[in-house]
């Protein structure tokens, strides 16, 4: 077996094979306190770390050997730095009871020999692990809103700040050096919040920066840099949508390249942004976005839509390691339905569906995925689940009624381990029946049980379409005012077009259909308004009528409404007739 998965939860901590085994790991001995509070891979997937309660220990995964362990009962946070040199840790931090400084919360601990490098105190839990970079030349921490560097993981001094009048939040650029930072300053007093890219360590004032884009309406923002470590998408929401449109807030997306390029990406959508995603190509990226059902896009570096998923229950985007498939998820209030696309020609390959899913994950294989639901976020029926990418269940494990699962992870591989496979559409073969439960039918009320089903919806689903320009159309990208002109002229030449087929329409059918009275009598006044005005009515009636018969013949599922108004069609053809004949 390639490679393991840990799942902790109130059964202890074990490693469970991956595809194709799904077994218990005998080389990793199960660890059965109901107290493991953290578990942590490093990079590469070679080290494993988690704390029981007493202990926090490291074991080599391959051969389960047991490298380090340090007494830190109270830990619950921990993570490898990209090397495996450092292990950081941190617990809690509490003041001593006279109220004087407590001791420093956050270690960081030299992994070959385990003597501790360095202490801080880090109060709040959030962005608690200092960040480094790949190769671990740098590593940064904020500290009272301003950016620490240390280098070469040499922690007793500071090489480097960055500080501007209030650092909120930094990410620093993946990949090789020059490292780059992100780092975001949230507006005050009437100043648009702002995020900027440096290079490090030229943090000279504002001329200085790589790439600066500044905005009102952002309460807390996040960035994600691409893997080439070009550009940064930064997400900026609000609290609160000052308009009343959405409980979730405001969001809008941003986009800022190292270059100096800026722009707001154009949703087409309104609504709240669940999830923006790079491709790992990192030419492109995928936002789910607007009200229910929410739209999916995936945009080029120029900020233009590429695809256009239409719209569904979705909520999640999911790019494999590779970036050749990409899943639409519809996790948390949604049922679970997720999309499995062929990135490449843009196919959909498969649609399982996870219900009651509050984790999912990519192996890094590119193949196979894991779905999990997960305590606290929800309390009965844990468990995981793992997929092949074609859709077919290949494992499941719930356990039992009185335990719960608080999480599962893939052991992570540095990339190029997997390569790249083409993809299959075809189902691969699996034990496991992926038969759904049913969903459960609409309740109706007992007048209409034995009646035939009208569905009605509330929306129609958009379907999915290119968006790239067609070759052979123009070689030249237009510009945003022309490509508005066109679409404008285009609805015109459409509207002509539907208003002249009307006349035809009505003309051929006023000669052939003899059977219908209102259009083959001329117009006669009875001299009486108040008949006129009854007869007008009743071809107007007809007249909706005759369309309402022409929809039901395309196939169009017609509301209960519709077809009773087509049931009334024989009385008024009545009326009219008495009307007209009383003339």
């Amino acid at each position: 077996n390639l490679f393991t998965l840990p799942v902790r939860g109130s059964e202890g901590l074990y490693m469970v094979n991956g595809p194709p085994g799904f077994t218990e790991s005998t080389a990793f001995q199960r660890d059965s306190g109901k107290n493991c509070k953290a578990v942590a891979f490093s990079k590469d997937g070679s080290l494993f770390a988690w704390c029981n309660g007493e202990k926090v220990n490291i074991v080599n995964v391959t051969s389960a050997e047991l490298l380090r362990s340090f007494d830190l009962p109270k830990a619950v946070c921990l993570e490898f730095s990209p090397k495996n040199n450092v292990l950081a840790t941190w617990q809690a931090y509490t003041t001593a009871k006279d109220g004087t400084a407590g001791v420093p919360n956050l270690q960081l601990h030299d992994v070959k020999t385990g003597k501790c490098l360095k202490s801080f105190i880090q109060k709040k839990m959030q962005n608690w692990c200092p960040c480094w970079a790949d190769d671990e030349s740098i590593c940064a921490r904020n500290v009272n809103n301003e950016v620490h560097f240390f280098e070469n993981n040499n922690f007793n001094t500071i090489a480097n700040k960055l500080h501007l009048q209030k650092v909120n939040d930094f990410v620093l650029s993946p990949g090789a050096q020059p490292t780059k930072v992100a780092v975001y300053v949230p507006g005050s007093k009437g100043a648009p919040s702002f995020v900027r890219l440096y290079q490090y360590p030229n943090f000279g004032g504002p001329q200085s920066a790589l790439a600066n884009k500044s905005f009102f309406k952002a309460d807390k923002v996040t960035m994600l840099w691409n893997k080439k470590a070009t550009a940064v998408l930064v997400i900026a929401s609000t609290e609160v949508d000052k308009t009343g449109a959405s409980y979730y807030g405001e969001q809008t997306l941003h986009y800022i390249a190292t270059n100096g390029e800026s722009a707001v990406v154009q949703l087409p959508k309104n609504g709240p942004i669940y999830d923006v995603v790079w491709n790992p190509n990192s030419v492109e990226f995928c936002a789910v976005y607007g009200f229910m059902p929410a739209k999916a896009t995936v945009f080029n570096l120029k900020c233009d839509p590429v695809f256009d998923f239409g719209t569904g229950p979705r909520n999640a985007a999911y790019y494999s390691p590779h970036g050749h498939i990409l899943v639409l998820a519809g996790f948390g209030n949604l049922r679970g339905q997720m999309e499995v696309w062929d990135v490449k020609n843009y196919k959909l390959i498969s649609k399982p569906v996870a219900s009651d899913s509050t984790y999912f994950a990519w192996c890094p294989d590119g193949e196979h995925i894991v779905t999990a639901t997960c305590a606290p976020r929800l309390r009965v029926s844990n468990g995981y689940k793992i997929w092949h990418y074609t859709g077919s269940l290949l494992h499941s494990y719930e356990v039992p009624s009185n335990e719960e699962m608080w999480q599962v992870t893939w052991q992570p591989f540095l990339d190029g381990v997997f390569p790249v496979k083409a993809v299959k559409y075809q189902a691969v073969p699996s034990e496991l029946p992926s038969a759904e439960p049913k969903p459960a039918q609409a309740y109706r009320p007992p007048a209409l049980r034995n009646k035939p089903v009208t569905s009605s919806k509330l929306h129609e689903d958009e379907p999915p379409q290119n968006m790239k320009p067609q070759l052979g159309s123009g070689d030249k990208p237009l510009s945003k005012t022309a490509l508005k002109n066109q679409r404008k002229h285009e609805a015109k030449k459409a509207a002509k077009q539907e208003a002249k087929a009307d006349a035809n329409q009505e003309c051929t059918q006023s000669s052939a259909s003899q059977n219908a009275p209102q259009s083959a009598v001329p117009v006669v006044t009875s001299g009486d308004p108040e008949v006129d005005k009854k007869i007008k009515n009743l071809k107007k009636k007809l007249k909706a009528i005759e369309q309402l018969k022409e929809q039901a013949a395309a196939g169009k599922q017609l509301e209960k409404n519709q077809l009773e108004k087509i049931q009334k069609e024989t009385a008024l053809l009545q009326e009219l007739e008495d009307l007209e004949l009383g003339l």
